[in-house]
């Protein structure tokens, strides 16, 4: 079964290289858009987006090219930046850069619908991801699964308040805002019946394996040390098992939202209350 784990890999890194080409396109059609569909200060949240997916699609991009478990030290590449604290700070950045995104948008949209919730929301985002951020470093250089349960956990109630945010946007919304609501609506619910129903509870189990078992785990400093040494290369299928879903879907499904992000419809001061045309279409005013 090793032979599986080769072709899930090359896929992974195809796909990468595809997410880096498909972000360039982004950035090209963003350029070309800026003259005729967006004022000045909605340029430059959209170039905001745009480079924050930038770091997003590396970090990613990185991750699929050397693929890692973090707290068994297992890869698929010996390299010098196979370590798992290497691995680790790539990971955090990027995945901080994918939050700011949506922070970003949910205060924009918020601002200009006047909706509490959302800007409440927007200022928590990025706050709660660093605290799932560090959960994530206790458990890899602890080797402490609870650390991984913490973690998702956080993020699954992060992508909660995201639901409740796009439904609290939905009235205030146009068609092509309730379009990117709609399909927004469908990755969150998926996210999180992804992460109740196999993530966090493969993390439990194996916290609670560990805890069966009576398992020691490691100091801070003995932690830092055995993280910054060369991973283990292992191409067992039963290791792999368990990671190859939940990674497939990171590092595909996730990148191309964070990508289509910088080309959302944007909000107006009362968007649901624009002046309509003699045949009830709402006009689609540029954001100033």
């Amino acid at each position: 079964m090793t032979m599986a784990v080769h072709i899930w890999w090359v896929v992974l890194c195809a796909v990468a290289l595809l997410n880096i080409l498909a972000w360039g396109v982004s950035a090209r059609v963003l350029a070309r858009r800026h003259a005729h569909f967006f004022s000045a200060p909605q340029h430059r949240q959209r170039r905001w987006l745009l480079w924050l997916s930038a770091a997003y699609v590396a970090g990613c991009a990185f991750r699929s090219f050397l693929p890692r478990i973090d707290l068994e030290r297992i890869c698929l590449a010996q390299s010098g930046l196979s370590n798992m604290m290497v691995g680790r700070s790539v990971a955090t950045v990027a995945e901080l850069c994918f939050i700011a995104q949506c922070a970003l948008l949910l205060h924009q949209a918020g601002s200009r619908t006047e909706s509490r919730f959302v800007v409440m929301v927007s200022w928590l985002l990025i706050p709660i991801i660093l605290v799932a951020e560090g959960a994530s470093w206790y458990a890899i250089l602890s080797t402490n699964y609870f650390g991984h349960v913490l973690e998702n956990s956080i993020w699954t109630f992060s992508a909660a308040l995201l639901l409740a945010s796009f439904i609290f946007l939905w009235p205030h919304s146009d068609r092509p805002q309730r379009h990117f609501l709609a399909a927004m609506m469908i990755f969150a619910i998926g996210y999180i019946a992804f992460m109740t129903n196999i993530d966090v509870p493969m993390y439990w189990s194996r916290w609670s394996a560990d805890l069966a078992a009576g398992t020691k785990y490691l100091s801070l400093s003995q932690g830092i040390v055995d993280a910054s040494q060369p991973c283990v290369v292992n191409f067992n299928w039963a290791i792999w098992r368990e990671e190859i879903p939940w990674m497939t879907l990171y590092f595909t499904v996730a990148v191309w939202v964070s990508i289509a992000l910088a080309h959302v419809p944007g909000w107006v001061n009362g968007s649901s209350k624009r002046p309509m045309d003699q045949h009830g279409a709402k006009f689609n005013k540029p954001l100033k």
